[in-house]
């Protein structure tokens, strides 16, 4: 026992109360403390709580006040601590440092959200010590495709409820044997207090299946995934965050029947490979690899190397293809043992969450696949991979997932209460807002089908449960169709409706608050805009609640509703008959269409950019009907890059209202001309855009002065549209932003529904303080 006085040869002992926030659960923050405690003869203990880390330390004060700055200084590689309190407390008297049990009590009232501190870790991919160990014949866990440490594998996807201990995780129902107990207890070693611990003697195990045999065994199933796979077999493999869909990527015939069965005949396909293969098959730049081998380890869209051995199936008509590295020490073992490139995509049905149940994969994807890799490691919720594209210079999300969601970011302002925002239609993602805070959930897909919506509903509740935060209001798209307002309309919450595109330009308004004024440009397929059209063309100025339409594009009545987002030949016809222009689609029944066109029978109104890009594939000819959602823009941009196409100089007309509207028609000269290549045409179509994008931001600045330039929606995935566009912005003095945090698509909408909301009642609130005021002076007067 050491005494809390001082002697004379003998240095004051003190104590200290330390209380620990932002990420400190789930990375190996306790077992850190414990051996930093120990370095500096700190006496005492450390508790997880929920969201937070708190230390009763007792020592001189010189090594108390190290051990503090240590604490910031050499946390952990994937923790974020902050200290949020210290204070000096009684003596307990301590002989050691030791973990105590965790407590469960928030450190908040679950009713307001109000103190809430909680931080949830995304899953991490395998650590370099783990893969030592996996390679390594001597060692216990030697090709164990479940190992790990406290310095990664699976976090939100195991994890139930916080604290975040091993009982609260789907690792609950497997007892550690003996070896596993001396790690997990043993203060030097590296898996000490790391929950998801295991081995093959006790953790999960893989079963390998088909329709004629069932393999059990880690090793024996991983050999008979493998020769399956190099037979050109379609295999099913359960990985952190939900099933994909493994087979050669070299091989044209496995992957044709791949995209027959599932069937996916155009859309492209992820590819896993290794590190040492990526300059055999695509090019990398070295901010692109960083990404690709850190802590997301996402997909990455890469050009495609002309000697490239992948199958030119994987990737039709473009010039990209994504790029995963393995994650888990499960890929790790079979691109090891397959030595060549695998397709690893989504198991799902299209626009569906990712499979994470094996019932689901026998029940609905038997047709699809030759076998299935199973293992017995529940999946508490599906979190499918990332994707990153470089625009403009840098790796930019256009999905959020597995390794880098939910994504927790700091809000340039303080809510007033908690706020759940649930996203758009397509890409789905969903937002909780409290104090400072937001949290954005990996992309849950499309709304269409009920298996999609249940895990909708399902993302919501584990926000709310896992952050201990319950929404006090809801905000969702102006769109009633929408299956997210649906939701929102029948919760019970009070409700804020938001306008698709003020959202938009409301996300990046929130990702860069110190430009106070902003001119967005937010292109996209169609969302409903305040004078009911479907807009998708527009130019929007001001900031947050206060957005004003100030330039668009000429509208067109569509076709065939939402069939002409599948259709592009109805874009394409919509145009040359507004135009009262001559041109016959390659498709039957033309004159049906054309008659309920005239009639403006299921034809809507719309200035769509994305619509537009469709009327231009179908015209050069390209493609008239798409099988996945981006088809007929993204061949357009990669034949675009084979071009020298010059832009041309639309017109601009100011309308009624007031707004600067671009007059296409005159494209249709080019596009429609056969005396052009294709590429040539496509070419000239996007820098035509761009050319139009700056000389709206001219106009607009000449009558309002200076503001910041910005672009969202999902046509600004475009690379080569956004960077000419930005190239022209630049060289004309205008400052030009793109999303960096959140998608540029539907998946970053929820993150601007929590801006724009936030904004509506500020000016709400400014003009009742207005009238108020203008009421006072009235009855002054």
């Amino acid at each position: 026992m050491r005494d809390c006085v001082t002697h004379d040869k003998v240095e004051s002992i003190q104590a200290r109360c330390m209380v620990l926030s932002g990420r400190v659960q789930g990375v190996g923050f306790r077992p850190f403390v414990y051996r930093l405690a120990h370095a500096h003869d700190i006496h005492g203990w450390v508790e997880n709580r929920l969201g937070q880390v708190a230390i009763h330390a007792e020592g001189t004060l010189n090594d108390l006040q190290s051990f503090e700055a240590e604490l910031i200084q050499q946390a952990p590689p994937h923790a974020a601590p902050t200290i949020t309190q210290t204070r000096a407390v009684g003596c307990e008297h301590y002989t050691g440092f030791f973990i105590r049990g965790s407590h469960a009590q928030a450190p908040c009232d679950i009713h307001t959200g109000i103190h809430s501190d909680i931080h949830i870790v995304a899953d991490l991919p395998v650590c370099p010590d783990c893969q030592n160990e996996l390679n390594d014949p001597a060692d216990r866990r030697y090709r164990y495709p479940f190992i790990n440490c406290t310095h990664c594998g699976p976090r939100y996807t195991l994890i139930r409820r916080l604290p975040y201990d091993r009982a609260n995780t789907t690792m609950a129902e497997f007892t550690l044997c003996p070896a596993c107990r001396r790690e997990y207890e043993t203060s030097a070693d590296r898996r000490y207090h790391a929950e998801p611990i295991a081995c093959p003697a006790c953790g999960p195990e893989l079963t390998f299946h088909t329709d004629n045999e069932t393999i059990t065994g880690n090793q024996a199933a991983l050999q008979a995934c493998v020769a399956a796979l190099q037979r050109g077999a379609i295999v099913a493999v359960k990985g952190i965050g939900g099933y994909h869909l493994l087979t050669d990527a070299t091989n044209d015939q496995a992957v044709a029947a791949l995209r027959t069965r599932k069937p996916r005949p155009h859309k492209p396909l992820a590819v896993l490979m290794t590190e040492q293969q990526l300059p055999q098959q695509v090019f990398v730049n070295n901010e692109e690899l960083d990404l690709l081998t850190g802590v997301q380890h996402p997909i990455v869209v890469l050009p495609q190397r002309p000697a490239s051995t992948l199958s030119s199936l994987i990737a039709p008509q473009l010039r990209e293809v994504g790029v995963i590295l393995p994650y888990s020490p499960l890929h790790y073992l079979l691109l090891k043992d397959f030595g060549k490139p695998l397709v690893a995509t989504s198991a799902n049905i299209s626009g569906e969450p990712v499979f994470t149940g094996n019932e689901d994969v026998a029940a609905r994807l038997s047709h699809v696949v030759d076998a299935v890799l199973h293992h017995n490691r529940a999946i508490q919720r599906p979190a499918d991979d990332p994707v990153y594209r470089t625009i403009d210079g840098k790796p930019r999300p256009l999905r959020l997932g597995r390794g880098n969601a939910p994504l927790e970011l700091n809000l340039p302002f303080t809510t007033a209460s908690p706020t759940l925002a649930v996203g758009g239609h397509m890409k789905n993602t969903v937002a909780l807002a409290w104090r400072d805070r937001i949290v954005v959930s990996p992309h849950i897909g499309d709304l269409d089908s009920p298996r999609s919506q249940q895990v909708f509903a399902q993302v919501i509740t584990d926000l709310q449960e896992l952050y201990q935060v319950k929404a006090e209001k809801v905000v969702c798209d102006t769109h009633p169709n929408y299956r997210s307002s649906r939701w929102a309309l029948t919760s019970g919450l009070p409700l804020q409706t938001v306008f698709h595109h003020h959202a938009h330009a409301a996300c990046l308004a929130g990702e860069f608050p110190a430009e106070t004024t902003w001119l967005v440009f937010t292109w996209d397929g169609a969302g409903m805009g305040v004078d009911k059209t479907l807009w998708g063309g527009e130019a929007l100025l001001g900031n947050p609640g206060n957005w004003r339409q100030v330039a668009s594009w000429r509208q067109f009545h569509l076709p065939g509703g939402e069939r002409a987002a599948r259709e592009p030949w109805r874009s394409a016809a919509a145009l040359c008959w507004e135009a009262k222009r001559v041109w016959r689609p390659p498709v039957e029944h033309i004159e049906l269409a054309h008659q309920a066109w005239s009639k403006k029978l299921n034809c809507s109104l719309t200035s769509s950019i994305g619509r537009l890009f469709d009327a231009a594939a179908a015209l050069i000819g390209l493609v008239d009907k798409v099988s996945y959602e981006g088809q007929a823009p993204m061949w357009l941009e990669a034949l675009a890059l084979q071009g020298a196409g010059d832009a041309l100089s639309l017109e601009l007309n100011q309308d009624e209202k007031g707004v600067w509207r671009a007059d296409w028609e005159w494209l249709l000269n080019v596009l429609a001309d056969h005396k052009i290549s294709p590429a040539d045409r496509a070419r000239c179509f996007h820098e035509t855009l761009a050319l139009t994008l700056l000389h709206q931001a001219l106009q607009i600045r000449e009558e309002h002065g200076d503001f910041a330039v910005g672009v969202c929606g999902g046509v600004f995935q475009n690379r080569l549209l956004t960077e000419r566009a930005f190239t022209l912005l630049r060289q004309h003095g205008f400052r030009a932003y793109f999303p960096q945090q959140v998608p540029v698509n539907d998946g970053g909408l929820c993150y601007g529904q929590i801006v724009e909301a936030h904004g509506l009642s500020l000016a709400a609130a400014t003009a009742n303080k207005n009238t108020i005021t203008n009421k006072l002076k009235g009855a002054a007067e």
